[in-house]
């Protein structure tokens, strides 16, 4: 069998798709006789003939964090239909969804939209909410002409059937314990980012965009002021500046930055738009707790015994949640959220889901096909 994804959000510079596809290539080469080709934009292959990664035409799209667009569907179509694959993934909205459409119908084989991005919350906040609701009637339509759409939280399999996309399904990510692991902990981080042997390490790690909610964070540690400090992972919009505070950009290898996750006391994420909240996953999986905002898809992850959960939209709330997390057992809610994370959302327990739901659509295609052949003998 031949499995396609194709996605604009794929990069080589990281990101949760990124890191999703990465994870479901390496688990479906050493455990499986699938085949899978990842195809983007943003792969930066010789004339797209390699045979795990191809490339689509493409241009700068201003916007989106630096992903490209695909130069037209046409010509993403005929790219993808010359890989013949048994089922196609798509995660994105936008050109990628429409040429996975074409080649679905032209070689009859089912298309499964991964619903990665909150499109209309996104457009709303840039342009407005009259914008928001034709994002929203877009992804209607569009969606309902898939065979599947799963999304990685509940909250966005709510947001799907809002807009009519009934029947989504609830389909986490998973992460990879064996990198994201208690293991990884140096205790040099704070020698060696110049800090006081007793400073309370916050560390939040990701994209630095508004919907990050990072002011907020910045304006929290400010407030909170000796022993707190702030490491940031990532690197995109200029911050604002604040003494306790050190960027370090983003790490590619993910095991370095296991080991910085790892060496810090507690993960704090302020955005409340997540649409899964990887990054949170892997922070317990290494056995740190949680600070998160009861918003969007990370509420669904942190639970009392593994972290605290405060009101979005507020440096006060942030604040009172880093203070309370300090006088819970934290070595218990680590040891809590490692466990969590490894029973529930190790890539052994989630890739096997999918590949049963993939397994479902093939088997009802096929049943489909000798109905079809049925009656057409009968005739």
């Amino acid at each position: 069998m031949h499995i396609a994804d194709i996605t604009m959000f794929y990069a080589a510079r990281g990101g949760g798709v990124s890191t999703y596809l990465n994870a479901k290539a390496r688990w479906l080469t050493q455990r499986t006789r699938i085949r899978h080709t990842i195809v983007s934009p943003n792969v930066p292959t010789t004339n797209g003939k390699t045979r795990s990664l191809v490339t689509v035409p493409s241009f700068p799209f201003p916007g989106i964090h630096g992903y490209r667009m695909p130069w037209s569907i046409a010509a993403t179509a005929r790219i993808l239909q010359r890989l013949q694959p048994d089922l196609i993934e798509v995660g994105d909205a936008g050109h990628c969804a429409w040429a996975a459409l074409r080649v679905k119908r032209r070689l009859n084989i089912p298309a499964v939209a991964f619903y990665h991005s909150d499109l209309p919350r996104l457009i709303g906040d840039r342009i407005g909410s009259a914008a928001a609701r034709a994002a929203g009637a877009y992804l209607s339509h569009l969606y309902r002409q898939f065979d599947l759409v799963v999304a990685p939280s509940k909250h966005m399999v709510q947001q799907l059937d809002s807009l009519g996309v009934r029947g989504a399904f609830h389909q986490p990510l998973g992460i990879d314990v064996g990198t994201f692991s208690p293991r990884r902990r140096v205790n040099s981080l704070r020698e060696h980012l110049k800090l006081a042997p007793d400073t309370r390490l916050l560390v939040y790690a990701g994209r630095f965009t508004a919907e990050k909610k990072l002011h907020l964070l910045i304006e929290a540690v400010r407030r909170l002021g000796h022993p707190y400090h702030l490491l940031l992972i990532g690197g995109g919009m200029k911050l604002p500046p604040l003494d306790r505070m050190t960027c370090i950009p983003f790490k590619r290898n993910q095991q370095d930055l296991a080991r910085l996750i790892a060496s810090c006391d507690v993960l704090v994420h302020p955005g409340d738009r997540e649409t899964f909240g990887l990054i949170v996953l892997e922070a317990m999986a290494c056995g740190i707790p949680v600070v998160g905002t009861t918003g969007g898809g990370v509420a669904e992850l942190v639970e009392p015994s593994t972290g605290i959960l405060v009101e979005p939209n507020s440096a006060a709330h942030l604040c009172e949640g880093i203070e309370a997390i300090y006088r819970c057992d934290m070595a218990q809610l680590g040891k809590n959220a490692m466990r969590r994370a490894r029973e529930q959302y190790d890539w052994n327990h989630i890739m096997p889901q999918l590949l049963q739901r993939y397994a479902g659509l093939l088997a009802s295609r096929e049943r489909a096909e000798l109905e079809a052949e049925r009656i057409i003998v009968a005739e």
